[in-house]
């Protein structure tokens, strides 16, 4: 089975709409931090009324929160991400030797990581604090770790799947499973307690935008490298 990476001409409009996205995003982000940071009234009103009513249903509805709490700490996990995003460079590797592709793979997650870091230190926003909490974790609210790294590794996987001209039914069901998980995710850490909303679309904005600039910088720099595969000696 061989790469079939998309025509060359469609790359230069790729990049574009690429980096449009990734403009647009960067605002995004900038202006949700800003307010984050300096405690705009309106946007704490909303993230303690959502934050209280989705609490009062976690404390009443056990079984759901049991199920969440599995789902969060184990399948939406960052850990377990960034191991299915080791899984698909192992695999780019072992399926058609495609070492930058693989790297480039990892890099992006271990730099949005990275990115994650600077921002939660930068903010320090602190977590929600119930007296009858459901679930517990560490390191500041903004932006959800949870969400920005199923952000980017779903956004990545996805971006590959259509670079390499996945099949249909193999292209909608990566769809469902990326839409799945990645607002699957950012419910869970607001039931959960845990995370303010904003914190979730900080960390839904934060990852788009690191899948965007990941996309502009390699396909404008390096778009013959992507697919390009390393033929092993027989």
């Amino acid at each position: 089975m061989r790469l079939s990476p998309a025509p060359p001409r469609s790359r230069p409009r790729t990049v574009r709409t690429a980096a449009l996205l990734a403009a647009a995003l960067g605002v995004c982000c900038g202006l949700l931090t800003a307010l984050v940071a300096i405690g705009w009234q309106p946007l704490l009103t909303v993230d303690g009324d959502l934050s209280r009513t989705t609490h009062r249903w976690a404390v009443h509805d056990r079984a759901l929160t049991h199920v969440f709490r599995v789902l969060t700490d184990w399948v939406w996990d960052p850990l377990t991400m960034r191991l299915v995003c080791a899984a698909a460079a192992v695999w780019l590797v072992r399926r058609h030797a495609a070492w930058w592709t693989a790297s480039w793979l990892a890099v992006t997650v271990a730099l949005a990581a990275l990115v994650q870091r600077a921002v939660k230190a930068a903010v320090d926003r602190p977590r929600p604090v119930w007296p009858d909490p459901v679930d517990s974790a560490d390191q500041a609210a903004f932006p959800s770790g949870h969400a920005m790294t199923a952000t980017v590794v779903c956004g990545l996987l996805l971006w590959l799947a259509h670079r390499f001209g996945a099949g249909r039914a193999r292209w909608c069901t990566a769809v469902a499973a990326a839409v799945v998980s990645v607002a699957g995710v950012g419910v869970t850490r607001v039931w959960l307690g845990v995370h303010w909303p904003s914190d979730v679309l900080g960390g839904w904005l934060f990852g788009a935008l690191v899948v965007a600039v990941a996309v502009v910088v390699l396909e404008r720099r390096w778009p013959d490298r992507l697919t390009r595969p390393v033929h092993r000696p027989r």
